[in-house]
């Protein structure tokens, strides 16, 4: 039996909804399809503006550029995350300032930031890790003292919550990601979402190649120019679509993601408890929407042998970020091993197991054979 690591939950009313897409003849960016899926998303994270992107990496992007950085100002980012973060700040010419995360949700915690913080500080940007988010009041409430931006990178977040809220909904912007590996997928693909009126204009005049052109086409201006700089992060009409049909599914998708997860932690709760490895922790303020199964090992070399393991059982598992202060980039900045101790242990040690509605229950039950057989 094949397991694969990931397989994309695609069926035929996604290939007839980007089909529909195509014979309607208009695919440029903000169709019809556009402006469904994003008032649909608004009013699922509860917010007053959403915009769609062709990624989270350009979401993200586009973040920075409605804060007009410069090239003093520093951004506090987690290590212990995908490298779009960390662009999307030295695109600005910014510089990105790395903490260490949490050992238990192995996100941005407060205490991580409050270390990092100086004058020049002008941002931070927690991250929704496995589908939790990170504790966002408290860091909040430290950039609210100071005056700095909250950017939520919530690419793994969508279907997650915080204390009652939609995750990636409390910081001043959120991004999330539709990319082939999340819950719900239009292959690539992503939204910026703010309740901020003064950051969406700011927004919507970058995403709009520096133009005004959204004022135009609301009768705001009486024609439209280039204000300042911007860039084109529309996607095309058929990728809103697919989103929709995605999100029609939500219910199904989440549920069967949680079966899986719930599954696996009851059976690895002996494994756990015998030392073998730490289960992963979902705290009272989050509401995980069960993206990543992933188990925290002895140590590097006992995970590398876990996955020679399971991929001799013809099963995919699969190790995640690597510290990005240990990068090349990373160090060329001017980090060095041992700076952040927590995620450079947890990069060693962690495994992640599939996680996909189309994963059987015998698929299941052979992951977790293969898990018991391991440590045996």
């Amino acid at each position: 039996m094949q397991t694969p690591f990931h397989v994309p939950f695609y069926d035929e009313d996604d290939a007839r909804a980007v089909s529909s897409a195509v014979r309607s003849g208009k695919l440029v960016g903000d169709g019809p399809a556009t402006k469904q899926a994003s008032a649909f998303l608004a009013s699922l994270l509860h917010v007053n503006h959403v915009l769609l992107t062709t990624s989270c990496t350009h979401a993200l992007e586009l973040a920075m550029m409605t804060l007009n950085l410069q090239p003093d100002d520093e951004v506090i980012v987690p290590s212990f995350t995908f490298v779009s973060s960390t662009n999307a700040i030295l695109r600005q010419r910014a510089r990105p300032v790395f903490a260490d995360i949490r050992p238990d949700t192995l996100t941005l915690g407060a205490t991580e930031v409050r270390t990092h913080l100086t004058g020049r500080t002008r941002a931070i940007m927690p991250i929704v890790y496995a589908g939790v988010s990170a504790d966002v009041d408290p860091i909040m409430a430290l950039a609210a003292a100071r005056n700095i931006v909250v950017v939520e990178d919530a690419a793994q977040g969508i279907g997650a919550g915080y204390r009652g809220r939609p995750a990636g909904t409390t910081g001043h912007m959120g991004c999330f990601s539709f990319h082939e590996t999340k819950n719900f997928s239009t292959g690539e693909g992503g939204a910026f979402v703010t309740n901020d009126d003064e950051l969406m204009t700011k927004a919507e005049i970058v995403r709009e190649k520096g133009t005004n052109r959204k004022q135009f086409l609301l009768g705001l201006v009486d024609k439209y120019t280039w204000v300042d700089t911007g860039s084109s992060f529309l996607p095309p009409d058929s990728m809103a679509a697919l989103l929709m049909s995605q999100l029609s599914k939500r219910d199904l998708i989440q549920r069967r993601r949680k079966e899986i997860f719930e599954r696996y932690t009851g059976e690895f709760a002996r494994l756990a408890d015998q030392g073998n490895l730490m289960l992963p922790v979902i705290p009272d303020y989050a509401a995980s929407n069960y993206h990543i199964f992933h188990v925290l090992l002895e140590s590097e070399t006992v995970r590398n042998r876990a996955i020679a393991f399971f991929r001799e059982h013809d099963i995919g598992t699969t190790f995640h970020y690597l510290p990005l202060h240990l990068s090349p980039v990373g160090r060329r900045i001017g980090y060095t091993e041992g700076d952040f101790p927590v995620t450079e242990s947890v990069s060693g040690r962690l495994l992640r197991l599939p996680i996909y509605p189309s994963l059987t229950d015998d698929a299941v039950a052979h992951v977790i054979r293969t898990m018991n057989e391991f440590f045996a």
